[in-house]
């Protein structure tokens, strides 16, 4: 006799589920996304929501850390490994000025945006945004420090702050996607982050 399906037994794909969500906090924000829309755009009642991930919260850094791994983590890995240094730079500039000018969306970062709503007053929060943007900086130190050894990069570019300078250009970028997605504004903070590396 074939078992019974025990009522809290998840019948959901909690991946499918998570990026859903993920989508949805991207797209509007941690505090303009309610657990109604969660709801709807998973196609998963609120019950089921509660029981696998506790609260609105929970979802919510299950959501960041995925957006954290799918989007950042791979995204440098494949830059890293298919261009030179000075490219995987640009490249990674670039990826962010496609997605508006491309595809015509302008929700920027994840991880930026959450940054600016709400680290200053989430400790846990703080903690995933400043390891990831920790990690985007070690790229650019990698990236100057291999393009230095290249002859792409000048010798007299220091790693440390040319690697911290195109961070704070590149959080810049994200956030003005948002608030200005002008293509000649766009560009030029990227030619100007370039530069940093001549």
């Amino acid at each position: 006799m074939e078992a019974m399906k025990m009522p809290w037994a998840k019948s959901f794909d909690v991946t499918e589920t998570l990026e859903k969500a993920m989508q949805a906090f991207w797209s509007h924000g941690y505090e303009a996304t309610s657990m109604q829309d969660l709801v709807d755009c998973t196609g998963i009642n609120r019950g089921s929501l509660y029981a696998t991930y506790g609260d609105k919260r929970a979802l919510f850094l299950a959501a960041l850390r995925m957006y954290d791994s799918k989007m950042r983590r791979e995204l440098l890995a494949k830059l890293e490994a298919g261009n030179t240094p000075h490219e995987a730079i640009r490249a990674l500039f670039q990826a962010f000025m496609d997605d508006v000018l491309e595809g015509g969306s302008n929700r920027g970062c994840l991880l930026t945006n959450t940054a600016l709503e709400l680290a200053a007053h989430d400790p846990e929060v703080a903690q995933i945004v400043a390891h990831a943007q920790e990690q985007m900086e070690g790229f650019f130190a990698r990236m100057i420090a291999e393009g230095r050894k290249r002859g792409e990069i000048p010798d007299h570019v220091d790693v440390e702050d040319a690697a911290r300078g195109l961070l704070a250009s590149l959080i810049g970028l994200v956030v003005l996607v948002r608030s200005r997605p002008d293509k000649a504004l766009l560009q030029s903070i990227v030619e100007d982050a370039m530069r940093r590396l001549d």
